[in-house]
């Protein structure tokens, strides 16, 4: 594990002017978060219970996990994935940050916070401080974490750990605000209108349709990784994000949103977001903006005829290309003995933690 802890004497010192002067948020004082709701529909439209890792592999080292609860005891429907909370300042400060999850579980986190029971995470004493040069903690390999730096936010310290913002991961058991079916003529009925791209990716070959309305068809194969990129950078600064977190949330997930596969990508309404994850920061700032991104998987007529044939013919290698959904895939499609078959195949995973 590599650990770079490095606190120069000018954040030493600011950290003490905060606490003489500024016993609260300042003015101008904004929060921002984003973050994703992961989901697999079934042909209902509802979300599928499924398994996931004991350990992701794509978290730095440093990044501390739950003793309370483990990822693979469960099979929940939700994968609530990097919300990030990002604070802008123009004078340093100290506040208390709290947050609930009350159908789910808090699993991943850093810095270092308290954790009281499963469904609860405080960060006390978060000394925000403008301007800091500090160096972060890092790893020598590659993780979905780092991306998230790259804003113009004010670093954070707490227990003497410096960050660029809060991070935390959990799962959830809920039903998602859409419910997508494929209609008799190929078209994704969402069930409810909001602000959507439905992205596919078929043997790489990939397009992506901007939603308007409740009723969406398939993507033309035609597109690139650089066109829905941008557009999902509108639909989130259109949410209510900065341009540069925007772009930091795409770079996080870019080998991820845009693999194998048919998924919708919509913004989940604040109010939905408020209520599955209340959020409390103390004193409060003056405005804080909270934009979560629903990933739910689509099991398109394509996909389930590519899968009902490889577990015909036993091939592992199509099978894989649905990583982590394959399980949740397979209980919709797969009869029983299908079943055990992609069960016996295991999920290939990297080790426990990026070093």
């Amino acid at each position: 594990m590599l650990i770079t802890r490095f606190v120069p004497t000018m954040l030493l010192a600011a950290a003490s002017f905060a606490a003489e002067t500024i016993p609260g948020a300042p003015a101008g004082m904004v929060v921002h978060e984003w973050g994703t709701f992961t989901s697999v529909a079934a042909a209902n439209g509802k979300a599928i219970p499924w398994t996931v890792l004991a350990d992701d592999g794509d978290l730095p080292c440093f990044v501390e996990h739950s003793q309370m609860i483990m990822k693979f005891q469960f099979e929940w429907r939700v994968r609530m994935e990097t919300p990030v909370l990002y604070f802008y300042t123009p004078r340093a400060a100290k506040l208390s940050v709290g947050v609930d999850f009350p159908h789910g579980a808090l699993t991943e986190w850093y810095p270092p916070a308290e954790q009281s029971n499963p469904r609860r995470l405080d960060w006390k004493s978060v000394e925000v401080l403008p301007g800091d040069s500090g160096e972060f903690p890092g790893a020598q390999g590659p993780s979905h974490y780092f991306a998230a730096r790259a804003t113009d936010a004010a670093p954070v310290r707490i227990y003497g750990k410096p960050e660029k913002f809060l991070f935390y991961r959990g799962i959830g058991d809920f039903e998602p605000p859409l419910a997508p079916r494929f209609a008799a003529d190929g078209k994704v009925e969402l069930g409810t209108a909001l602000p959507a791209i439905l992205f596919e990716n078929r043997g790489g070959f990939m397009g992506f349709r901007v939603v308007d309305g409740a009723r969406v068809a398939p993507p033309e194969l035609t597109g690139s990784v650089d066109g829905v990129g941008a557009a999902l950078v509108t639909l989130l600064t259109d949410a209510g994000l900065y341009e540069k977190e925007a772009r930091a949330m795409v770079a996080t997930w870019r080998d991820s949103w845009f693999e194998e596969g048919m998924r919708l990508l919509y913004i989940v309404p604040r109010d939905t977001v408020d209520s599955l994850l209340p959020l409390h920061i103390d004193p409060q700032p003056q405005a804080i903006e909270r934009v979560f991104v629903g990933r739910m998987e689509l099991i398109s007529p394509a996909i389930r005829e590519t899968i009902g044939t490889a577990l015909t013919n036993r091939d592992e290698a199509t099978l894989r290309r649905y990583g982590r959904f394959l399980n949740a895939f397979a209980s919709e499609i797969a009869d029983s003995r299908g079943l055990q078959f992609v069960q016996a195949l295991g999920t290939p995973r990297r080790g426990p933690c990026v070093r």
